[in-house]
């Protein structure tokens, strides 16, 4: 049997059965795992599963969960499965007919939308974004017109500038940024994108896992004129005029046509046809 365990930091008393019962804990580093163990006396052998090793310990391991051994996966923080490759595993154990359980911890994603404040009614977990700002805002047009709260994962070094591009594709939208999550020193900022985007650029890069929460799009009316021209000048400074004006028309709810022909003539001066 195969049973991916959440956060270590919020063990569970059903968690620490299920560790103290098995044959074998794959974790993401032996030394973090080990240290809980040791923490309850719980003596299971370990072993290291983790990006840079997947492919080759993957097989390994469903060769012993073959042989009838109880194996538990866990992560050093979070969820497993959510951006890690536990869900290779897991799905492999399900294609061979064996049994997985679920000890469900602490989920980082889960954790900053219930604290962001926005909508939870209907959500998607997006993941990380593109880290390039061309590609990330095409990703961000595509998601536009979703009557949802959206939810990201970022690093610190690229937070203000990912903002800076949700404040141009997504239009008006209040938003929150967790940072820490599920550790020691959590944090929450709240507060409109083009807010959010000027604190960041503004103090610099935070330290920790983050995760960014958008709120669906605000009932509110189309943006007046000097609006829309803001909102076609962000697109276009990455994007060709023809990707800019379907995103900004699939963002505003704008017609296509008249998007274009704006775009087209801020474009004309700078040499764009």
């Amino acid at each position: 049997m195969a049973t991916p365990i959440g956060n270590l930091g919020d063990i569970t008393l059903r968690a620490l059965e299920v560790l103290r019962h098995s044959d074998l804990i794959a974790c993401e580093d032996t030394r973090v795992t080990g240290k809980l163990l040791a923490a309850y006396g719980i003596d299971v052998p370990m072993t290291p599963y983790h990006d840079h090793n997947a492919a080759m310990a993957r097989p390994q391991l469903l060769a012993r969960l073959k042989e009838g051994a109880c194996i538990a996966l866990v992560s050093d923080a979070g969820m497993p499965l959510i951006s890690d490759p536990g869900f290779k595993l897991v799905g492999a154990a399900i294609d061979a007919g064996i049994h997985v359980s679920v000890v469900p911890g602490a989920s980082a994603p889960l954790a900053a939308l219930t604290l962001s404040g926005q909508p939870v009614d209907r959500f998607l977990f997006v993941g990380f974004l593109p880290s390039k700002s061309g590609p990330r805002q095409k990703a961000l047009a595509d998601l536009a017109a979703l009557p949802a709260t959206l939810v990201f994962f970022e690093s610190g070094p690229r937070l203000a500038e990912s903002l800076a591009d949700m404040t141009a594709m997504l239009a008006p939208r209040m938003a929150a940024v967790v940072r820490e999550l599920t550790k020691l020193h959590e944090e929450v900022r709240r507060g409109g994108l083009a807010e959010l985007a000027a604190h960041y650029r503004n103090v610099g890069p935070p330290k920790g896992e983050i995760v960014v929460v958008v709120g669906p799009p605000l009932e509110t009316s189309a943006p007046d004129e000097q609006a829309l021209d803001t909102l076609i000048e962000n697109a276009l400074a990455s994007m060709s005029l023809r990707d800019a004006a379907e995103a900004v028309a699939r963002g505003t709810g704008l017609p296509k046509k008249r998007v274009y022909a704006r775009a087209l003539a801020l474009a004309k001066p700078r040499g764009e046809k």
